[in-house]
């Protein structure tokens, strides 16, 4: 077994683990990044709407078992694996969350604000700022300002309009106007596809590439299999090449985690970590995609049109809830040969036929941290001889409620745009998985403290999405990144 040492071992390269890694090797430390998956392709399959929804060319080689929607059976899905997480496939979605999100947090929004504009520099997050009526204090300006409506959005920005809304520029960390790298062609091919250009300002091609000038040292196709931990302390990590199968031991001074909110509580797991919260209070947001029909062909050009979103109804069931309601965003239509894959039999033929002349909502509703909705390890082995991971999730009535709330203001403008009939569509992904090693102010109420480090484990730190007390109404990305450099400042100060 090889053996190495670092200042800073981290494991995964997603919103948390890229932005700690660069704010670490800024300040001069040896750090070694593990990365199960690889680098992304950048080639034409990248654009491939077949090969990259349906065939899953970026899918990993062991699936986690998924029981949800009250199924009695655990199905299988195999997540996409890449250096840059996520933020990968993302269609670049960054928003700040509220000041009453934090309500339940143990640090708050104004904590958390200098960090949020640290992030949208870092990530070249294009947006304007006063736009939205409703967006946290503090936020002055972004890096870079919106791209022009296309058509298709405009369409939305006519009919929110006249119902009285005020939809407003969703914040993108995509390049639209900074020539010092290739700048978006605006394809339709953004939201769920590696970009082949590198205009979408995802983490391999921007914050990871740069901490590697810098020195940072990153290891692909390495599977962390698990921590030692004695003493309270990390002592080691053991990750296996599975390009050879070697298996590694490197020890660092601090070792951080950030292999997202269902792989991070089953690394602890396999290494002997005990909380009764690790694993727990899994969100995902309550989500559903509303579709209407049109009686002409929506986005005839195939247009980049993920510009809109709507944060009217963002606090109106707070009081009663206790809870956002969430947002409304733009998205696209994908190619007909997706939705009939998709689509319920029966009607596949003509849900393909109908795709040019459809046009979306995505409602994206707040969920509940429920402690039967978990991360576990299952009995079975998988590929490299693991135990199976198992995750357990449904939603509460006060989830679905929500979501409803949205989907009927979502149909109200696609109506008024000229929609003619409609088609929900509930998202099943864990896209935006969070909070299964909740931050707290004691170790009575959640696994890590408000930095971040598990308790009683002195050197050892989780950044990704499962430190979340609760999701919020937005898509979970600039607030890893944003906690990512607060803590990140915190080790370096230490």
């Amino acid at each position: 077994m090889n053996s190495a040492s670092y200042d800073t071992v981290i494991i995964g390269s997603g919103f948390g683990g890229a932005l700690v890694a660069h704010a670490l090797v800024c300040a001069g430390q040896r750090v070694l990044l593990i990365e199960r998956g690889r680098w992304p392709h950048r080639d034409a399959d990248d654009w491939n709407q077949r090969n990259i929804l349906i065939d899953q060319r970026y899918r990993g080689p062991t699936p986690v078992q998924i029981k949800q929607y009250g199924a009695h059976r655990f199905s299988e899905v195999y997540p996409n694996e890449t250096v840059g997480g996520k933020s990968v496939f993302y269609g670049g979605a960054s928003l700040r969350l509220r000041e009453t999100d934090f309500d339940l947090w143990p640090f708050s929004y104004a904590e958390l604000a200098p960090y949020y504009e640290q992030a949208e520099l870092l990530l070249g997050v294009h947006g304007t700022a006063g736009a939205d009526p409703h967006e946290p204090p503090g936020l002055h300006a972004y890096p870079f300002p919106s791209a022009e409506l296309s058509n298709p959005a405009q369409r939305l920005q006519d009919a929110a309009d006249s119902l009285g809304y005020q939809p407003f520029p969703i914040p993108l960390a995509i390049n639209f106007s900074d020539d010092r790298r290739t700048r978006c062609v605006r394809c339709n091919t953004c939201d769920g596809f590696p970009c082949r250009i590198e205009a979408k300002n995802d983490l391999a091609a921007t914050v990871v590439r740069n901490a590697q000038r810098r020195g940072l040292h990153v290891a692909t196709g390495a599977l962390a299999q698990q921590l030692t931990v004695e003493d309270e302390h990390a002592r080691a990590v053991q990750y296996l090449d599975t390009e050879n199968g070697q298996e590694h031991s490197v020890t660092g001074d601090r070792i951080v985690v950030s292999a997202g909110a269902i792989q991070s509580p089953a690394l602890l797991l396999r290494s002997g970590l005990e909380h009764p919260m690790l694993g727990r209070h899994l969100m995902r947001h309550c989500n559903a995609v509303c579709s209407y029909v049109f009686p002409f062909r929506t986005n005839p050009e195939q247009l980049f049109h993920k510009q809109l979103c709507f944060g009217d109804f963002y606090e109106d069931l707070r009081d009663e809830l206790g809870t956002a309601v969430g947002v409304i965003q733009d998205i696209y239509t994908p190619a007909p040969e997706v939705i009939r894959h998709h689509a319920p039999p029966g009607s596949r033929w003509v849900a393909g036929l109908f795709a040019p002349f459809m046009q979306n909502l995505l409602c994206i509703a707040e969920d509940e941290p429920q402690m039967q909705n978990r991360v576990r390890l299952g009995q079975r082995k998988d590929a490299w001889g693991l135990p199976s991971i198992e995750v357990e999730h449904t939603y509460s009535a006060a989830d679905v409620r929500r979501r409803t709330y949205l989907l009927r203001r979502a149909r109200r403008v696609l109506r008024k745009a000229g929609g003619l009939a409609s088609y929900t569509y509930p998202i099943d992904s864990f896209s935006h998985a969070v909070g299964t090693l909740r931050s707290a102010d004691s170790p009575e109420k959640g696994v890590l403290d408000p930095y971040g480090r598990v308790w009683n484990v002195n050197n050892l730190f989780v950044v990704d999405g499962s430190f979340m007390p609760t999701s919020g109404g937005v898509n979970p990305s600039l607030t890893i990144a944003a906690n990512a450099l607060r803590i990140a400042e915190q080790m370096v100060n230490e």
